[in-house]
């Protein structure tokens, strides 16, 4: 395998911006570029012999350096939501950026889906890798530690993306990296994902307050429009009476994993509508945030790849993480990390 480096851009502050291309032995894709460690296209060849990028994303740079949607991007220090915009570690509360509502939001405004990486490359037999490396300063975001940061992603020969992240800090602060890529297995010009299949190997959801905030309860998924522990369409209850469901316009919730943090479970699998392509994803991670792109409408005098037309509810993102809020709710699985203590997790995203 090879790893083909390509020009992309150059940031205001004269940083260059690269493509780079992993393309494994079956024809399979996966692009991505030092801004945000993005995933920018994910091309996959389907039985039928054609071969769809699965991911939404921009055609060029002016639309990463924005990247409202965080498009295929890596989210920290904390992905998803902080109530209060609020967290106390070690008798010391840390006031973070209010951007969502009276919340904080992927980390902030200035999240790590808009900064720059140094990059590595590694090329194997089978196997190609491109790692992005960056540190994180003391107080970024509000953030207390100097976070040393290095999010890989491998391409394999059996058709597998693996996306690792490690981290470390020299102080106690809470860590929640995910990647947020939407995904549209009948590729990504194609429109609503209702007709995809999606199960979910999860028996309940974090429950929430009118905020999208979880509130230290669990909600059990029988008889309840999230429950895809077997195979169901994504729009077959996604316009339910349901109020957790209005309220966010469609699925944004957060699945609780069968998982033990340690071994690779498998969290999801999603089957597209008429391309025959079938995604399985793997975690370590306790849990997965299910979101339909909700919000997502077309952005004046920005470019979607191959001009398209993005619209609500046409791709489904499965963001492996803690859970939304876990530093404030003593319950859930912890993700405040001490000095010196390593982060270190990974999801694959396998196509079978």
């Amino acid at each position: 395998m090879s790893i083909q480096k390509e020009y992309f851009g150059t940031l205001e502050d004269g940083t260059k911006v690269y493509r780079y291309k992993m393309r494994n032995k079956n024809g399979m894709e996966a692009h991505v570029l030092n801004i945000g460690a993005v995933l920018q296209s994910l091309i996959v060849p389907g039985k039928d012999g054609t071969s769809r990028d699965v991911v939404l994303g921009y055609a060029d740079l002016e639309g990463y350096k924005v990247n409202g949607p965080n498009f295929g991007a890596t989210i920290g220090r904390h992905a998803n939501r902080i109530k209060d915009a609020k967290v106390v570690i070690d008798s010391v509360c840390y006031e973070l950026e209010k951007n969502d509502g009276e919340n904080n939001l992927h980390g902030g405004g200035k999240g790590y889906a808009r900064v720059a990486y140094d990059v590595e490359e590694q090329e194997g037999e089978g196997k190609d890798t491109v790692t992005f490396r960056r540190r994180s300063p003391h107080m970024e975001q509000g953030f207390p530690g100097n976070l040393e940061l290095k999010v890989s992603y491998t391409l394999t020969d059996q058709n597998q993306l693996f996306l690792r992240y490690e981290a470390v800090s020299d102080r106690a602060t809470v860590i929640n990296l995910t990647n947020h890529s939407y995904f549209n297995l009948d590729g990504h010009t194609s429109g609503s994902v209702y007709g995809h299949q999606l199960k979910v190997y999860s028996d309940k959801i974090t429950n929430t307050d009118i905020h999208n905030v979880p509130d230290g309860t669990y909600l059990a998924v029988e008889g309840t429009p999230f429950d895809f522990r077997e195979y169901k369409e994504i729009g077959k209850d996604i316009n339910a009476e349901d109020a957790l469901l209005r309220n966010r316009r469609g699925y944004d919730h957060n699945y609780v994993l069968r998982s033990n943090g340690k071994e690779l479970v498998l969290a999801a699998e999603v089957l597209g509508a008429t391309s025959g392509l079938h995604m399985q994803v793997y975690t370590n991670m306790p849990g997965m945030q299910l979101y339909t792109a909700n919000y997502l409408d077309p952005e004046e005098g920005i470019r979607f790849k191959e001009d398209a037309q993005y619209h609500s509810h046409d791709a489904v993102c499965l963001e492996t993480q803690f859970y939304p809020n876990a530093c404030n709710i003593k319950e859930f699985p912890s993700d405040l990390f001490a000095a010196g203590e390593k982060y270190d997790y990974t999801t694959i995203y396998q196509f079978v």
